[in-house]
C-alpha cells in the first residue's frame, strides 16, 4: 500500500518542526516558536508561518542551538531517518554543537565546583556578606 497523497506545497512551521521531529509534539514547537527559540530566515516568527523549502531555521533543542535549511515539506511524521532527509545542518552548526558537547563534558561550560570546601575564616566571611546584602525587612 503506497501514500498516494501529494505532498503540500506549504505547511505549518510548527507542524514542520514536529514533522522533523526536532519536538516530540506540535504543542512544544509551538511554545518554542512563540517563546522566540525559533527564528526563521533570522527573524522572530509565529507558529502559522508557512514553512517552505530553502528557508533557514535556527532553534534551539536542549543546550544546542542548530541552524537547519528545510528541503522537503512533509506534513507526516515518520521514522527518524525519514525526518532526517527533511533538513541538512548547516557545517557551522555542527561544529558549534560538537565545540559545546565537549565543554559540557568538560564542564567548562558550568560553574566548576571549588576544590575544596570553604575553611572556617572563609565561612564567617561568607555569613557576613550574605548578612549585609540581605534585604531588610
Amino acid at each position: 500500500m503506497t501514500n498516494a497523497q501529494p505532498e503540500r506545497s506549504f505547511i505549518r512551521l510548527d507542524k514542520w518542526l514536529w514533522t522533523a521531529r526536532f519536538y516530540k509534539t506540535r504543542a512544544i514547537a509551538k511554545d518554542m516558536i512563540n517563546g522566540g527559540k525559533v527564528h526563521y530566515n533570522g527573524q522572530r516568527t509565529k507558529s502559522s508561518k508557512n514553512a517552505e523549502v530553502g528557508a533557514k531555521i535556527r532553534l534551539r533543542q536542549g543546550h544546542d542551538d542548530r541552524e537547519i535549511i528545510v528541503l522537503q515539506l512533509s506534513g507526516h511524521r515518520q521514522s527518524a531517518s525519514v525526518a532526517q532527509t527533511l533538513y541538512e545542518e548547516t557545517p557551522e552548526s555542527i561544529s558549534k554543537r560538537i565545540i559545546n558537547a565537549e565543554a559540557r563534558r568538560l564542564n567548562i561550560l558550568n560553574n566548576p565546583a571549588p576544590d575544596h570546601k570553604p575553611d572556617k575564616k572563609q565561612r564567617r566571611q561568607i555569613m557576613r556578606f550574605k548578612e549585609y546584602s540581605a534585604p531588610k525587612e
